[in-house]
Parts: structure tokens; sequence; C-alpha cells
């Protein structure tokens, strides 16, 4: 087990003056290791993948808030939607669409963070600003086709690069984007309110640029073993 309990109780110190919650990323480690951190007080874990998230679900404590922060095919929103409480990658008006079919079936509410493109790398997930608008507009439109989600927030990813002032201007840009969309679009909706942004690398200038949600996995965990999976 290569958990650090110890570094766990310092970003906890670190996300307190900032009121941001932690997301224990958890994908690829072992319920033990989840295990640990819920004995010292963490419910709110992250996955990246269906299937490994479906079974930790089964095997572990119920009051555990699981979050999916990876990216999500429409076709597998089904298996996820009885418990899940919050998808963090919802990056087109497909995947909403169907969260909210899927989330009615269960006679649930999922809370949907936005993600949107702020890293350069082509490989990351996420929506421009057109396709964000495009979004929008059709939930707007028609709210009740969207009944069984919310929107909580928005979600991004930085560069992975050492250049502090390039992470933190595409963190700053997300943070101005979110405002704007909060005032134009749920300006009465207290619950839009979530801006997930910042990881093991980066979190403390997410925190900085307005984070109230960071994505820690490495650092609590150690080292991911895609190995095993």
């Amino acid at each position: 087990m290569s958990i650090n309990l110890e570094a766990y109780q310092q970003v906890l110190s670190r996300l307190k003056p900032y009121e941001a919650k932690l997301v224990a990323v958890s994908k690829t480690k072992p319920a033990a290791d989840i295990e640990a951190f819920y004995a010292a007080g963490q419910r709110i874990f992250g996955e990246n993948y269906v299937q490994e998230l479906t079974e930790k679900q089964a095997a572990l404590p119920a009051d555990i808030e699981w979050h999916f922060i990876g990216h999500l095919q429409s076709n597998k929103v089904k298996f996820i939607a009885p418990f899940v409480d919050t998808i963090h990658a919802v990056d087109s008006l497909k995947l909403l669409q169907e969260i909210s079919k899927q989330a009615a079936k269960h006679q649930r509410i999922i809370h949907c963070l936005l993600q949107m493109h702020i890293a350069e790398e082509e490989t990351k997930f996420g929506m421009d600003e057109q396709e964000l608008q495009q979004l929008l507009q059709a939930y707007t439109t028609n709210p009740a086709a969207f009944s069984s989600v919310r929107m909580a927030g928005m979600m991004g990813m930085a560069t992975n690069t050492t250049n502090e002032t390039q992470i933190r201007k595409e963190f700053h840009q997300l943070q101005q984007l979110f405002g704007s969309v909060k005032t134009n679009y749920f300006n009465n909706e207290a619950y839009f309110k979530e801006l997930s942004i910042g990881m093991s690398s980066d979190y403390a200038i997410a925190l900085e640029e307005g984070s109230t949600m960071v994505r820690i996995g490495s650092l609590l965990f150690g080292e991911r073993n895609y190995s095993q999976m």
C-alpha cells in the first residue's frame, strides 16, 4: 500500500481557507487504499473507468460520494446512473441528454460539470466555446429534456507543463468563462457553483484561480499501476 495519509492532511489544510472540496482520485488503486482514506474521513472519490467504478461502488461503503471524472461514452452512462453523484466530464450535448435519460430511469438527479478544452494538448477532451454555447442554448430552450441533471459548474484540465504561468493563464481563462456562464445562464441558480480545476501537480495554482474542487490522485495514492487493470 503506497497511500500517503500525511499528504492527505496537508492537502486538506491547503483547501480549508478556500472552502474547496477534495476529490480523491482512486483509479487503478485497490479498494483497500480507498478504505484507508475513508477511515481518515474522506468521502468523495473519483474514478476514470466505468467498469472499475461499478466494481468499487459495489464493494465499498454506501455513503461514498462517487464522481466520474474521465471521458464518458454515452453508451456507458447506464452503468453508473444508479449511483454516481457527479459527472465531471460532460463534453457534448448528446452525453448530457443521455445522462438525464438514464438518471430519470432511476428517479435520480445527477450533478454535471461542463468540460472545457483549455489545454494545448489535442489529446485532452472538452468543448470549445462554440460547442458550449450550442449546449447551453439547447439546455435553456428545452429544460424539460434535462430535468434529471443538475448543471453544477465547469471543469477543465491544464496543459501538462512545468510552465506555471501557462497553467495559471489557462485556469484563469476558465474561471472567467465560468463567471460569464453563471451570469448569463445560471444567475439565480445556487447549485451552479463548482469549478473543478487542479490536480496533484497544479492544485495550488488552481485554488488561487478560483477552484472549488480539486482532483488529486498520485499525491495521495502514489503512482498509478496500469499493469494490474
